[in-house]
């Protein structure tokens, strides 16, 4: 009977994991270029904006340091020129876990190493010394007890040799030599396949058979059928992502997870690429954003779970190649917003978007109603002690003090903030809480800054109004834990 439970239990557990999964939306740190803000700045940059997840390319020293005790999660690099050496000594990856893991570790949340990026695009095609790498920086942790970090590595999806229909998707047989002992060492290991996903390139290239919408993730009557499965389509993205999915399966690896560690859309191109829009780039991350957060997976695998990470936190002015290539950033060097993006997938009416916006009078910073207590509660703290706005309209026997509820006061201190620091869009944000609004919040004898100008009264009261999917992510999410405790006691009742 015991033994009987213990399975039940496992066996629950195993299939709840899989139910409850919750999506992640990480940004990928690239440090291409030679204007970009300090490591130590950039974690602020980060955490203003409640981003949990950061990829980086290496394990550059001072980005280490600069993420420690911020609760951020960091996806560290082991660069493609360093895999000859890691493939073929031991110590060499010793000595760099010992200089460059164990002194950080765990202030520093490391979760994931990369070895090698996109081998396969590489000129000196270095994949044959991946798995070889990967092995003994798996080595490398166990000796360190670092047991929890996952070793994989990321590829573009031209490791494809056909991915439409989706159903045909299936990997090119010229790197079948590396590919199946990397897959088990995948499964072995409990790491996802990591891919980089760009509609955007499919786009670009072939516009005469491709619709903007449909590698948007814009609804619009642009569906494809796979004829073979009869899956129905509505954007590239998922299209993409279950030709990966078929080519695993077509592999007998049915269960491997896929992790997307790199897609977006650049907001500007040479003149062959007009499609490089700041207003494309927004629509395109803010519609993968949702649909990722929602957790609705693609239609070869509904309901699963994606981690998703956006490319990238900053323009990078020193790489190569097309004008695009210098502009995949979520922010300027000076860490203002080359547009508007919510990081948590949140919609607003009321939201105001633009390029590197400036605020003009008239337009104020509210908190959402569908925000949490802890959130609402953490954006008033910080607001009104390392924000250093004047929140004291806000206490007892003050005109902002009515209504006494955290919502209506974080909406005040939100909103000074946001017009203390120039009204621009990265000062409303808040991890996703704050929302851009023309209407005046102001009420009674409450009134509320605006940027450059007097205080202005007025009896409109804020109508801040966000997703509902959000909130009914988030009575899931509890539902599922509720659940998995409720049977998990249910069992151990059973059992005695």
């Amino acid at each position: 009977m015991e033994l009987f439970l213990l399975a039940w239990i496992v066996l629950f557990f195993s299939f709840s994991a899989e139910l409850c999964y919750g999506s992640k939306i990480g940004v990928c740190y690239g440090r291409n270029a030679d204007d970009l803000p300090t490591p130590d700045k950039v974690a602020q940059l980060i955490q203003l904006h409640s981003i949990k997840y950061v990829r980086i390319y290496d394990s550059n020293i001072q980005v280490l340091k600069a993420f420690a005790n911020t609760d951020v999660e960091l996806m560290i690099g082991i660069p493609n020129l360093d895999l000859l050496p890691f493939s073929q000594h031991q110590s060499n990856v010793d000595s760099w876990v010992k200089n460059n893991i164990i002194p950080y570790y765990p202030s520093t949340k490391i979760t994931y190493i990369t070895v090698g990026s996109e081998v396969t695009e590489s000129p000196d095609n270095a994949s044959a010394l991946v798995v070889p790498a990967m092995n003994k920086v798996l080595i490398g942790l166990k000796k360190a007890g670092l047991n929890r970090i996952k070793v994989s590595s990321t590829h573009s999806l031209r490791i494809l040799s056909r991915s439409f229909p989706p159903s045909a998707g299936a990997f090119n047989s010229k790197y079948a030599y590396f590919l199946k002992p990397m897959l088990d060492f995948l499964v072995e290991t409990d790491s996802p396949f990591m891919v980089d996903v760009y509609p955007y390139y499919a786009y670009r290239d072939s516009q005469s058979n491709v619709s903007l919408d449909y590698a948007l993730l814009r609804p619009s009557s642009a569906e494809v059928i796979d004829p073979n499965t009869g899956l129905v389509y509505s954007n590239m993205f998922d299209a993409q992502l279950d030709a990966l999915y078929f080519a695993l399966m077509g592999l007998n690896y049915k269960t491997l997870k896929i992790m997307v560690t790199e897609s977006g859309w650049p907001s500007k191109g040479s003149a062959r690429e007009t499609m490089a829009t700041p207003d494309n780039a927004q629509t395109y991350n803010t519609n993968l954003i949702r649909h990722v957060i929602n957790n609705t997976g693609t239609p070869a695998k509904p309901g699963v779970g994606i981690d998703l990470y956006l490319f990238s936190l900053f323009n990078e002015n020193r790489k190569p190649g097309l004008e695009s290539e210098r502009n995949w950033g979520l922010f300027f060097p000076d860490q203002t917003s080359v547009y508007s993006l919510d990081f948590t997938g949140r919609a607003n009416v009321d939201v105001i978007t633009g390029v590197n916006s400036s605020n003009l009078n008239g337009t104020w910073c509210v908190a959402s109603s569908n925000a949490t207590e802890l959130e609402l509660q953490s954006a008033l703290d910080w607001a009104c002690g390392s924000g250093n706005v004047d929140c004291a309209a806000i206490q007892p026997s003050q005109p902002c003090f009515q209504p006494d509820n955290l919502l209506s006061h974080a909406s005040f201190a939100l909103n000074s903030y946001f017009q203390q620091n120039g009204a621009k869009d990265v000062a409303c944000n808040f991890g996703g809480i704050g929302l851009k609004t023309t209407k005046n919040p102001s009420y009674d004898k409450c009134m509320y800054l605006t940027h450059g100008s007097k205080l202005i009264g007025s009896n409109t009261s804020a109508n801040a109004t966000t997703d509902v999917s959000v909130s009914v992510k988030r009575k899931l999410d509890w539902g599922c834990k509720l659940l998995m405790t409720a049977i998990f006691f249910l069992a151990l009742v059973w059992g005695t």
